[in-house]
Order: structure tokens, then sequence, then C-alpha cells
């Protein structure tokens, strides 16, 4: 659900007298600051858990004043919103606290007074002094980075007395960082969280009853940054990257896809084919693998008839003068 480019004003039916829009629709809003400074109105319910303290979050917000129509302050219209984090790019203290009481999905109405706005001040020229704002909020997502910010500022040492659980957890949110970077097409950057990830899983040593749990966060890396590579049109890395995969499952059908793309790539059309077919047996009926073995019939085909037609010039008869004719 796409969030208002103009205020949201549902209160121009309420004859309720010497009352501002502002004030009328605060009688039906929850107090979720104790003080009445922020109010809250759920528009769509969201599910799961709450943000976290320290999370980023991925959310599309407008900003309202009480008599204009047009947001102050909008973002939704960008395609990718930015990863914000609590504390640090969100300076609103009502828009933390109101962030802190959502759940994934969830599009909510709120509004903040002055002292969890922008103050006495405002913000000059667009905030007035003094001033109740309105946002409408829409979460997306959110990464908990809590344990992940801990664990980075340990030491070597202490970093590796970390709990397994624990280190598997910052694995995974740094995979996260990757796949929202990815999703924006920062490949590069993307790279350099998956790497971390991978560099975190490959110190950690566990158990033989615990190995498991590191294979499969690694084998989710690997196959991260096999794609990845891909992306940057570097397929000899990201074949590297998708045998690694196979490695810990060799019957792995994305792995195994990623290879033959990569192969595909490099027109080793064999090794591709190989890959494909492979792949192919553990999923019969997926459409990407079936497309890419489309692409390399035609392409193979391409590359037969190019060979042909250079073999067929080699040796053709020439029938031009011969040499040294007078």
């Amino acid at each position: 659900m796409g969030g208002s480019t103009r205020n949201p004003r549902v209160l121009q039916g309420d004859n309720a007298s010497g009352q501002s829009p502002y004030q009328r629709l605060s009688r039906r809003m929850l107090d979720i600051s104790g003080d009445r400074g922020v109010l809250k109105d759920v528009i769509r319910q969201g599910a799961g858990e709450l943000v976290t303290p320290d999370a980023s979050v991925l959310v599309k917000y407008s900003g309202y004043l009480e008599h204009m129509d047009k947001p102050f302050d909008s973002n939704w219209f960008r395609k990718t919103p930015r990863l914000m984090k609590l504390g640090e790019d969100i300076t609103l203290w009502g828009m933390e606290l109101g962030l802190l009481s959502m759940r994934r999905g969830e599009l909510a109405r709120f509004l903040f007074t002055p002292s969890y706005a922008y103050g006495t001040l405002g913000c000059p020229p667009l905030i007035p002094p003094n001033t109740t704002v309105l946002f409408e909020i829409e979460l997306l997502d959110f990464l908990d980075s809590a344990e992940s910010d801990k664990f980075w500022a340990l030491s070597a040492e202490q970093q590796d007395e970390f709990p397994l659980q624990k280190v598997l957890k910052v694995a995974a949110t740094e995979r996260e960082f990757g796949n929202y970077l990815f999703r924006q097409n920062r490949f590069c950057d993307a790279k350099v969280r998956y790497k971390r990830a991978l560099l975190l899983l490959h110190r950690r040593s566990a158990p033989p009853e615990e190995q498991h749990l590191v294979e499969a966060a690694k084998l989710l890396v690997l196959l991260n940054l096999s794609f990845t590579y891909l992306k940057l049109e570097r397929p000899t890395t990201a074949l590297s990257y998708g045998e690694q995969a196979l490695i810990i499952d060799r019957k792995n059908a994305k792995a195994l896809f990623r290879c033959g793309q990569a192969c595909l790539l490099m027109t080793e059309y064999q090794k591709a084919r190989d890959f494909l077919v492979r792949a192919q047996q553990e999923q019969p009926f997926n459409h990407d693998i079936n497309n890419e073995l489309k692409k390399l019939a035609s392409y193979y085909r391409d590359y037969t008839d190019k060979e042909k037609e250079m073999c067929h010039r080699m040796f053709a008869p020439y029938n031009g003068s011969t040499v040294g004719e007078n």
C-alpha cells in the first residue's frame, strides 16, 4: 500500500467546535510516549516482532504540517529507500519512538508534539517554532544490528570467545545488509558485507555436532557471492564461489545454476552444459534453469556455425592468380 502525497485529513466532517484538525485526530489515537507527546493510529497492521533498539530500518514516510496539503518531507517516491539506523540517521525522537512500536509491513499515522519533533525553534523556513507535525510511516523491513555492532567492537581474541549462536547471528546480519545493498544494485558494497560474513564463518571453529550450522551459513553466503560476481561481470570469481558452495552441498541446484551461468559467460560451453544439466536434474521444472539451457543451445549453435564458416574459408579452393605467374 502506498502512502498519501496529500495531507490525510480524515477529519473534514468532524464539527467539533474550537478544535484544530490535529486536536480532533488526537482524540482517537493511542498514546505511546506516556505523556501524549507521541500519538499513534494504525492504518494497516504489521506482522512479526517489534523493531528493536539500534536496528536499521527501511521505511517510507511523509511529514505534514497541520494546514498544508502537501508534505514538507517525504521519501515515498524513492524506488529503494535508504536504510537508516535508529539513534544515528533518524533525528526525530518522536519518529524513533514510533518506529519502536511498529512491526514489518505496518502502516501507521503519528502526531509528534514539538518536544518530540522540531522543538521550540522549529526548522526554518519549513517548520515554524513549536509545531506539532503528522507523519505517515510504512515499515518495509528492519535489521537487528545490535548484536553485530557489539561483536565488531570487540578485540579479535574476544570475538573468538563469542558464543557460536551469536556469531551465526552476526554473520546472518552481515548477509542481510549485503542483500539490502544487492537489491539497490550496489554490488561492490554488497560483496564487502558478504565477505565479512564469510571471513567470520571461516575463522570460527565449532564442535562436530554444530559444524553443520556453520556450513549451512557458509553455503548461503557463497551463493550470494557467486551471484554478486556474476552481476559484476567477473565469471571466473563467480565460478570459484559456486564451486566452493558445491563442496558443501554437491547437489545444490542454485550453486549448479550459478556455475553454469559463469561458464556460459566464459564461453566454456561443455562445462556450462554439465552444470546446468545437473541443476535441471535436481529441479526439472525450474524456469530459470530451463531458460539458461535454451540460451546455451542458442549460443552453442552460433559458435559452431562460426567455427564451420571459419574452417570453410580456411580450406576452400583458392581461385586467384598463381604465385609467381607472369
